[in-house]
């Protein structure tokens, strides 16, 4: 199996790596092609295509970022570098956080480069964006890194997946386990843009049906630097758990502040609702200790996951989290699709996107609901203290499995129009 760098800008060979780069300067080099026997008349354009699009140098560079890109190439290397005799290549970029620039690097993919599908799609304005055009376009998306439940509810389209985590399964998980443990009133610290209100939205929904009250809340932009006013805000309020509605470098500094202002030491509890390992080890023990927290995969629940933990971590140098190994997922799912069709034409490989069960590292047993919503389990997990922890990355322990069933809503409960046409 040879491999091929191809320019993902303009599909070209590259001849030098400066080229890799769009005139923008927003597709990055890092992109992979697995050739192999000539094309079947069955695929387009002589391969299949798939796009990696996320933040690759933003707030949310750890979260998702050019790990998820090595777990696309794991994914593809996993099915044999080629699906109906035609080669499968990887394209990359960074949408910088931005719609807009996102929104152009899609159609310059599909429009110019044919790629046939997008994936990993962090930020939720991002992805919903991105989602939208993709349904102009009739082009499949598999959304693992943007978290707002609207990508399969009231935004959901005929073509667009949600594959490994969204704002319910968090609501349910960590605000269930904080409600249960006595934490009934809430002050919510949320990013102020889709993914945060969504998330606000489903904490309140899911705590106010437990009894529970939301005494205040305050919302701060994207990658803010300074935490201080809206934390004392929260101290001020007395709820007894400040509700972390952001994510990545967001949530690690508003924790490192809170720290710095003994919110914590004054009893208040500190719910970060998205936070992943990839945050935990750059936060460490000694300040992430206790936290509750909701993931849909860890590297440490069985051997198949240890096994491909251990293989991710001699390509990155680090464990994989539920958005690298969920990007593995889609990627794997959806050429397990085109041969399954027999084709990459979109229709053709939607069906087969809902039909098939899926099983791999990531999941066991999930399936497709007809909003794209991929339902299985979500594990809720403390973290370690310092004296607990066996290893660099043996940070969580598991308090408890959450069946997919509760985790995600119902397909009548979604608000999605799609569900009585499937």
């Amino acid at each position: 199996m040879t491999k091929a760098r191809i320019d993902s800008a303009s599909g070209r060979p590259a001849r030098k790596a400066g080229r890799a780069r769009s005139r923008a300067g927003l597709a990055l080099a890092a992109t992979l092609a697995l050739s192999g026997p000539a094309a079947a008349q069955a695929v387009s354009d002589g391969a299949v295509r798939i796009g990696i699009l996320n933040d690759q140098s933003g707030v949310y560079a750890e979260f998702g970022g050019r790990s998820s890109i090595e777990a696309a190439k794991m994914a593809v290397e996993d099915f044999g570098g080629t699906v109906l005799g035609a080669p499968i290549e990887l394209v990359s970029a960074d949408h910088q956080n931005k719609p807009d620039i996102a929104s152009g690097i899609a159609r310059q993919w599909y429009d110019r480069d044919k790629v046939d599908a997008i994936m990993e799609l962090t930020t939720s304005s991002v992805a919903l964006a991105v989602q939208g055009l993709s349904k102009e376009k009739k082009k499949i998306t598999i959304t693992t890194g943007a978290a707002t439940s609207d990508l399969t509810g009231k935004l959901c389209t005929p073509y667009g997946y949600h594959w490994a985590y969204d704002t319910r399964a968090l609501a349910v998980g960590t605000g269930g386990a904080l409600v249960q443990q006595g934490g009934n009133t809430w002050f919510m610290l949320t990013a102020d843009y889709a993914f945060g209100h969504s998330l606000e939205a489903e904490v309140t929904r899911y705590v106010t049906s437990k009894g529970g009250k939301i005494v205040g809340g305050v919302r701060h932009p994207l990658a803010a630097q300074d935490y201080s006013s809206f934390l004392l805000q929260a101290q001020g309020s007395g709820a007894k758990v400040i509700g972390l509605a952001n994510a990545g470098l967001d949530t690690s500094n508003s924790i490192k502040q809170a720290a710095e202002y003994g919110i914590t030491e004054g009893g208040q509890r500190l719910a970060a609702l998205l936070f992943t390992l990839a945050e935990v080890h750059g936060l460490g023990l000694k300040v992430a200790q206790g936290l509750t927290l909701t993931e849909g995969w860890y590297w440490d629940l069985n051997d198949e996951t240890r096994a491909f933990g251990q293989r991710f971590m001699k390509r990155t140098g680090k464990m994989p989290n539920m958005i690298h190994t969920g990007t593995y997922s889609a990627v794997l799912q959806y050429l397990k699709a085109v041969k399954a069709a027999g084709t990459d034409e979109t229709e053709a490989v939607n069906e087969k996107l809902h039909q098939l069960p899926v099983d791999d590292v990531f999941a066991r047993g999930g399936k497709v609901l007809p909003n794209g919503r991929m339902v299985h389990d979500m594990y809720l997990f403390e973290v370690k203290k310092p004296a607990e922890s066996k290893g660099e990355w043996d940070l969580y322990k598991l308090l408890a499995t959450i069946p997919g069933t509760d985790a995600y809503a119902k397909l009548e409960e979604s608000g999605c129009q799609l569900a009585a046409s499937r």
